[in-house]
């Protein structure tokens, strides 16, 4: 079994889905919401499946120093959409399935399409 070091992780993700009307303003309500209260740099709106994502989503990034009080207030907050957060190490494979966390239902993930 290997074993990871915390010092391994550069950042982490978060990645918010959405697919119809109602979800996508329940996400862009959260992301102005994350947007006013923490320090994490937005990525853009995928509209159609990029990577191993197969639904509609949008990713933020953050640092080690926000976990432990953004997490928490995502679980409080996700108005029942769907997010993956997962760390950014150098295994793309495991950081999106071994590593990851699911708040509400765990999507599928086309994991061919990571190294």
């Amino acid at each position: 079994m290997t074993s990871y070091k915390i010092n391994e992780v550069i950042n982490y993700h978060a990645h918010i889905y959405f697919d119809d009307f109602i979800t996508r303003r329940l996400a862009r309500e959260l992301r102005s919401n994350l947007n006013n209260n923490f320090n994490i740099k937005l990525g853009g709106w995928k509209n159609n499946p990029v990577g191993p994502h197969t639904k509609p989503m949008y990713m933020i990034v953050f640092g080690s120093n926000l976990f432990s009080n953004l997490v928490p207030w995502l679980m409080l907050n996700r108005n029942g959409l769907s997010i993956l957060i997962h760390p950014q190490t150098n295994d793309e494979m495991l950081d999106h399935t071994e590593h990851c966390i699911w708040m509400g239902k765990a999507l599928y993930l086309d994991t061919k399409k990571l190294n």
